[in-house]
């Protein structure tokens, strides 16, 4: 199942995997590395997840794009530790579970019978005219992709009906599901009056759920 490299240029394989639970906390895909005297958390791996992970002089973090505390730890000696079960005993109920794989088959039977849309940005350079967003529409039936570059977030409205309209004129199907996260450029009073008037279904993803939001991801 491929191997684990360390600081010290040593390899150990990699001789199976599971969900780890620990109380309403679960953390999905841990490798089981024989012979490892410590329980190794991968940042490469939680980066993949568009997670960010930061290291401090006595704690380190990691948290989701929204900033919520996902994991924390403390440094000891030359080693951040992380205690699960503390965090477990801690989380008031709430469930913290790890991404599943990205939906790789359609939900849909026809084209625009649903479309994700996400925003990227600010991104740290901007293009040359300017634009430091990007609005990624994709259809869930063909997995058609649209891409377009904003200046601002304010611009995304405007974008999207733009888009829609353009879209179902030029293809000539009517688009009944628009899928989101929760971000306030695609909630708002203008869009929402305007998928009304359209009969269009605006759905919320939820987060961290790539079943969900792992296609426009």
């Amino acid at each position: 199942m491929g191997t684990v490299r360390f600081g010290n240029d040593h390899f150990a394989a990699i001789t199976g995997y599971r969900d780890y639970a620990q109380g309403n906390l679960t953390i999905c895909h841990v490798y089981y590395v024989k012979g490892l005297g410590h329980n190794m958390f991968s940042v490469g791996q939680l980066c993949d997840e568009d997670l960010e992970v930061a290291f401090r002089l006595n704690t380190c973090y990691v948290q989701n794009l929204e900033e919520d505390d996902f994991l924390t730890g403390s440094r000891d000696s030359n080693l951040y530790i992380i205690s699960i079960s503390e965090m477990a005993a801690s989380s008031s109920g709430k469930s913290k579970k790890a991404s599943l794989p990205p939906k790789l088959v359609p939900s849909t039977e026809s084209k625009l019978e649903l479309l994700h849309m996400d925003l990227c940005g600010p991104m740290r350079v901007a293009s040359i005219n300017g634009r430091k967003y990007i609005l990624v529409i994709v259809d869930d039936y063909s997995r058609y992709t649209w891409v377009y570059f904003l200046r601002t977030k304010d611009e995304a409205p405007d974008m999207i009906i733009d888009f829609v309209t353009q879209v179902q004129r030029n293809l000539k199907a009517p688009i009944l599901t628009i899928r989101t996260d929760n971000g306030t450029e695609f909630k708002n009073e203008k869009l929402q009056t305007f998928y009304a008037k359209l009969g269009i279904v605006h759905k919320i993803s939820i987060a961290r759920t790539p079943q969900q939001n792992g296609v426009v991801e």
